[in-house]
């Protein structure tokens, strides 16, 4: 839905890159498949990005796409490379011990994606580049924190080993699905992280890029709100329907998106 505040071709291009990055994910994460056929299936594609940045002609419908869009907005290649590093990172590594290794893993699976993203919507400041990498942190933490239980049915947990440590929670809990007062703390501490992201992407956008990052900035807007609904809930996951915004929410964003882009281009969305 962030998309449909874009133009036309923006759009586009920005469903082909949202399309690619799905497929390589559901790689990553297809149930039942061994570890090696998946990890064949990314080489794949990383021959297909190969063959893309060498001006060669793609074997795969979607990577001739992607190459179409790569071209039309100069997307460099480095960010398509760190996000296949990222979810390759899933078929590796089910527990993450400390908060620099979580941060690599959100640098490639999120910022790399938001630095795809912003050659699409255009910026002139060079700042926006630091923008798109905190944000990408913001959301993806956001998305972690949510996901908790449905990560711990596929024996992955990753919050990091130093904060279950720090704050009393054994991995049986997560992975039973137990809630405790001290899984809140933990988790509290983990959205103080995220928090600290929208900050720092909020002071990061400039103001002459802000417009173009309409939908960024939606996106923003969304995970913000969602990360305040599991403060409201105390961060229980572990019953009840995985949280979400509804359709209506959504809208209401869209609309204050389309507010905050025409007539307070300044303001923070979230933060």
């Amino acid at each position: 839905m962030a998309f449909v505040l874009l133009p036309r071709p923006k759009r586009a291009a920005m469903s082909a890159l949202y399309a690619f990055c799905r497929e390589v994910d559901d790689i990553a994460d297809e149930p039942g498949k061994p570890a090696e056929a998946r990890r064949r299936e990314l080489d794949r594609w990383r021959k297909e990005l190969d063959r893309i940045f060498a001006d060669k002609e793609p074997e795969l419908p979607l990577a001739r796409e992607l190459k179409s869009t790569a071209r039309a907005y100069r997307i460099p290649p480095e960010p398509f490379y760190e996000l296949l590093r990222g979810v390759e990172m899933d078929l590796e590594i089910r527990r993450y011990p400390d908060a620099g290794l979580l941060d690599l893993y959100c640098y490639r699976v999120a910022s790399a994606v938001g630095l795809m993203s912003i050659e699409i919507f255009g910026y002139r400041n060079p700042g926006t580049r630091e923008y798109a990498v905190s944000l990408g942190k913001a959301l993806q933490l956001t998305n972690i924190l949510r996901d908790v239980a449905a990560d711990a049915r596929r024996d992955r947990i990753y919050l990091p080993q130093e904060l279950l440590d720090r704050f009393g929670v054994p991995e049986t809990d997560i992975l039973e699905g137990r809630w405790t007062e001290n899984y809140r703390r933990l988790a509290e501490e983990a959205a103080g992280w995220a928090a600290q992201r929208y900050r720092e992407a909020a002071r990061a956008l400039p103001a002459e890029d802000r417009r173009n990052m309409i939908a960024a900035e939606l996106m923003g807007m969304a995970y913000w709100k969602l990360l305040q609904t599991l403060r409201r809930n105390r961060f229980d996951v572990f019953g009840g329907p995985r949280p979400s915004l509804s359709r209506a929410a959504k809208w209401g964003l869209i609309l204050r998106a389309g507010w905050n882009r025409f007539l307070l281009p300044s303001r923070p969305a979230y933060g």
